[in-house]
């Protein structure tokens, strides 16, 4: 159960209802990866295991580049070597990097906040994996 009260936007005043709008336009972070990997062409299974990306079948080389830096701003920020950077200055412009940055960083951030708050935000995800 939430430790804290689950708000909407009907919950704020009038005048903060555009700023609701504007982070949901963000990007959707509810369903996490798995959906945009769907997309991509990466199974379901694949998903689940995709921090065993070093010989993940479904990941190409620069796959699992995005993959090791994503794990580096989350787990490894003050202790990134230089060679990641380079890596990905071949394939990626600085803007490029600095949105998988802060993508990636806002997920992490979303993840402990609701984590720490233990707010559900995937109520049908509970239910799927309750069924299994």
């Amino acid at each position: 159960m939430s430790r804290i009260s689950i708000k909407n936007k009907t919950d704020l005043p009038a005048d903060l209802r555009p700023l609701w709008e504007k982070v949901r336009a963000y990007g959707d972070f509810e369903h996490h990866h798995a959906p945009k990997l769907a997309v991509e062409g990466v199974s379901e299974a694949g998903a689940a295991r995709l921090l065993d990306y070093h010989s993940h079948p479904e990941l190409d080389e620069l796959d699992k580049l995005v993959v090791a830096y994503a794990i580096a701003v989350t787990n490894d920020w003050n202790r990134t070597p230089d060679d990641i950077f380079m890596r990905l200055k071949a394939h990626f412009t600085q803007a490029q990097i600095v949105e998988l940055t802060w993508r990636t960083a806002l997920c992490g951030a979303c993840n402990r906040f609701n984590d720490i708050l233990q707010i559900d935000v995937e109520p049908a995800a509970v239910v799927r994996d309750a069924a299994q």
